[in-house]
């Protein structure tokens, strides 16, 4: 039994790898600029993707959702710096710019965005421009599960959030 567990967990490793490097390839050629090999589950990257940028060694979780929002900006609306851990079902929401450093976990369930709606009186909220501001998370933060990150927040380095 063990040697055929054993089996079964080697090939389910490979394909796993087959299905990242699938997915890298992907990405890359939809326009995600991706420096290097990324680890990616199933993710979702539903538009934008030239306006995504990813180094090399980041990990991106199953249901992790990248989503870049509006015009295009001179620097990428969502960098994601080298050896940084996205965990399962995390969003990443950018009308401007997120910027997550190098060497960041963050745990599962986690909303970071750099926008909101205008909340101007006598207009419905989502038909008002949104309002954005850069927010940045530097390198070596630890965010919990279920973290909420909001516009213009930045987290200085080697901080940690907890839930």
């Amino acid at each position: 039994m063990t040697t055929f567990s054993g089996a079964l967990a080697s090939i389910l490793r490979i394909r796993a790898g087959l299905a990242s490097r699938f997915r890298n390839a992907y990405f890359k050629a939809l326009g995600v600029e991706i420096d290097g090999y990324v680890w990616m589950r199933r993710i979702d990257i539903p538009r934008n993707f030239d306006q995504i940028s990813l180094a090399k060694g980041v990990a991106l979780d199953d249901g992790v959702t990248l989503l870049a929002v509006g015009e295009p900006g001179v620097a990428k609306k969502i960098a994601i710096g080298a050896e940084t851990y996205i965990n399962r079902n995390t969003m990443i929401d950018a009308a401007h710019q997120v910027s997550i450093g190098r060497g960041v976990g963050i745990g599962p369930g986690c909303y970071i965005t750099d926008h909101d709606h205008g909340m101007a009186l006598g207009a419905p909220v989502m038909s008002q421009p949104l309002v954005s501001r850069p927010t940045v998370i530097s390198d070596g933060v630890w965010l919990g599960a279920g973290c909420i990150v909001l516009k213009g927040v930045t987290i200085g380095s080697n901080t940690v959030v907890g839930a």
